[in-house]
């Protein structure tokens, strides 16, 4: 029987009955072991800068590669609602290109929803894309794309001004009509508040158990992406040193001849080499 994908309504429906899942990934083999895993949701994020591409900033990643990526997951995804991660240049750097570059998440990459980071211009080309049909999951707090603009990596709402700022932030994209919104690094408390303000979902990313829902890089959880690893991922396992291991193995058994065996080989029948030979 065909698996039967999850819609934007069936997330908005999760709100107050149970937690949503939700888990970044950025190729097919991936994509497809969060799906059968029956994670709710998989972003596409522009976090393939850093963990895939070994880029500095998420702001270096364009839509060239995230398209390119976005079509492996899709490919692999039978149930997950697919949120394709808008780049910085695709919607910062040029507004006006915004429900193109939005589009062709959808229609070209066959994603589910977009992702918009908060910016200056954030409402107005929210307005636009959903104008255009197109389901935006919000993401307010800690923005990657403009964190210097937010005095680096650091947790946003620790005092009552910026706190107060994103729950009028948080309050405006539910009017727009996000159908959901990523907190990141948001202390617990402000990401509850927020929570049970909205009548849409809430995601956290570094925001406490109160939020409708948790998302974390794929490659975190696994223990494959060693630079750093911020204070709110939890590493489920360390694949890392399991697979330098398997690769050493392999480098000694070649080296030493051992490698391909006998049951990793074609073989030709005496008859036929002898017609050669």
């Amino acid at each position: 029987m065909e698996e039967r994908k999850i819609t934007v309504n069936e997330i908005l429906s999760l709100k107050g009955k149970r937690k949503i899942t939700m888990l970044t990934a950025y190729d097919y083999p991936l994509a497809s072991l969060v799906d059968r895993a029956g994670i709710d949701m998989i972003l596409v994020g522009d976090s393939l800068a850093n963990v895939v591409l070994g880029l500095e900033s998420t702001t270096q990643v364009g839509m060239t590669e995230m398209i390119h990526h976005a079509k492996a997951v899709t490919r692999a995804v039978k149930r997950s609602l697919v949120v394709g991660d808008m780049p910085y240049e695709s919607y910062q750097v040029n507004p006006d290109g915004s429900v193109k570059n939005a589009l062709r998440f959808i229609n070209e990459a066959k994603c589910d929803a977009v992702k918009l980071e908060w910016f200056d211009k954030c409402l107005e080309v929210t307005q636009k894309v959903i104008h255009a049909g197109i389901p935006v999951m919000g993401h307010i707090g800690l923005t990657p794309q403009t964190a210097d603009k937010l005095g680096g990596f650091k947790v946003q709402g620790k005092d009552a001004e910026t706190a107060k700022r994103l729950i009028e932030q948080a309050g405006s994209l539910e009017k727009l009509g996000c159908f959901a919104l990523v907190l990141e690094c948001v202390p617990d408390k402000i990401a509850g508040l927020i929570t049970k303000k909205l009548k849409i979902p809430t995601i956290g990313i570094g925001a406490g158990v109160n939020c409708d829902g948790q998302v974390l890089v794929i490659h975190d959880i696994l223990g494959l992406f060693e630079r750093y690893t911020p204070k709110f991922v939890k590493k489920y396992i360390n694949l890392s040193p399991m697979i330098l291991k398997a690769i050493e193995e392999f480098k000694t058994e070649v080296i030493g001849g051992e490698f391909p065996a006998r049951e990793h080989t074609f073989s030709i029948s005496q008859d036929e080499l002898n017609k050669i030979e």
